[in-house]
Formats: structure tokens, sequence, C-alpha cells
């Protein structure tokens, strides 16, 4: 299976994981010219959550919540305000991280709310 494959079995458990607590998933994989975001979804409060979504099989070199570097923070805060622009959305919005861990099919899931305030 490639990573990109695992990546997406990832992105699915986790969107399982956050339809299971409410949220509605509105996107995935959205993207435009310069940014990518791996999911996008709205909780019941109508909120806008742009989630991350991290992969590791073994955490010898840490989990994904710790591959979440201030360059990466900068990119997924530009990819917000690229969706808010696109879909015309000036509501209230946060960046979400999920973790997930372990081979597919026997993970772990940390989710992490509003990781990253703008």
């Amino acid at each position: 299976m490639s990573t990109t494959e695992r990546g997406r079995q990832a992105e699915s458990q986790a969107a399982a994981y956050l339809t299971e607590r409410g949220l509605n998933i509105l996107a995935r994989n959205w993207r435009n010219r310069w940014c990518e975001l791996d999911l996008v979804a709205r909780d019941h409060a109508g909120a806008i959550h742009f989630v991350e979504v991290k992969y590791r099989r073994r955490t010898d070199w840490g989990t994904g919540l710790e591959a979440i570097t201030p360059d990466k923070i900068s990119r997924l805060s530009r990819a917000a305000l690229a969706w808010c622009q696109a879909h015309s959305y000036d509501g209230d919005y946060q960046i979400d991280v999920v973790s997930v861990s372990g081979e597919l099919g026997a993970t772990q899931i940390e989710y992490v709310p509003n990781a990253i305030g703008q």
C-alpha cells in the first residue's frame, strides 16, 4: 500500500471519528492552486472546523501532533482563510488536528479541537 493510500485511509478514519462526534463533513482534500485542507467540517452550532489529519504508523520519531511545525501552522492558517474567501464565509472557524497512529485497522485516534488558535 502506498503512502498516499495510507493517508487516505487515515483521513477516512478521522472523518468517521468526527462524524460520530456530531460534525458534518463538508469537504475532503479541498484544495486550490496554493494550499490544501484535509477535512472541512461544520459543527452543530454552525462553526467550521478545518481539520489536519496526521498519520504515523509508528511513533518512534514522534506522533502526528508533534509533526505540526510552525511552517505547517502558517500553511493551515492561510488555507483556512483561502477556503473562507472561496466560500464567502465570515463566521466562526477553528483549526483542529487529528492524529491517527498504529497499523491501519487497529489505530489510535487523538483529536485536538482548536489546536491552532488564529
